[in-house]
């Protein structure tokens, strides 16, 4: 069973994209590019507590990786709050989800990525 199978129907196959995309880049070492897609990942997964949660979490293997006391610190906060926020509906839509950006801070949603939600048939907003 996966972690964020509460996605629904529609987004979850963008959001596993992401993730697939991220751990082919990590693995040829690509790291600018899979962070990118893991940050994709998070802005369509951000809404629901396991899906955000899971990112953080794939976040913080990631400064370990790369030995970023940053973004590890700043990972443990969000890998414990991130999924508690989606829970209740208060997550700062479009936010990226590293460290290098303040946590509760909104950010415009790139359109290829409002396609997608709309392709899904959801909202970025929380409901």
């Amino acid at each position: 069973m996966k972690l964020y199978t509460s996605l629904p129907k529609g987004l979850k196959p963008y959001y596993e994209i992401e993730l697939e995309k991220y751990r082919k880049e990590y693995t040829v070492g690509n790291l600018k590019i899979a962070w990118n897609h893991l940050e994709r990942a998070h802005i369509l997964g951000q809404k629901y507590p396991f899906a955000h949660t899971f990112v953080h979490w794939k976040m913080l293997q990631f400064g370990f990786k790369i030995k970023s006391g940053k973004e590890i610190f700043g990972q443990i906060p969000r890998l414990v709050f991130g999924g508690v926020k989606s829970f209740v509906g208060k997550i700062p839509v479009g936010n990226p989800g590293g460290a290098n950006v303040p946590p509760l801070k909104p950010f415009p949603i790139e359109k290829e990525l409002q396609e997608i939600f709309i392709k899904a048939g959801v909202s970025a907003l929380p409901t």
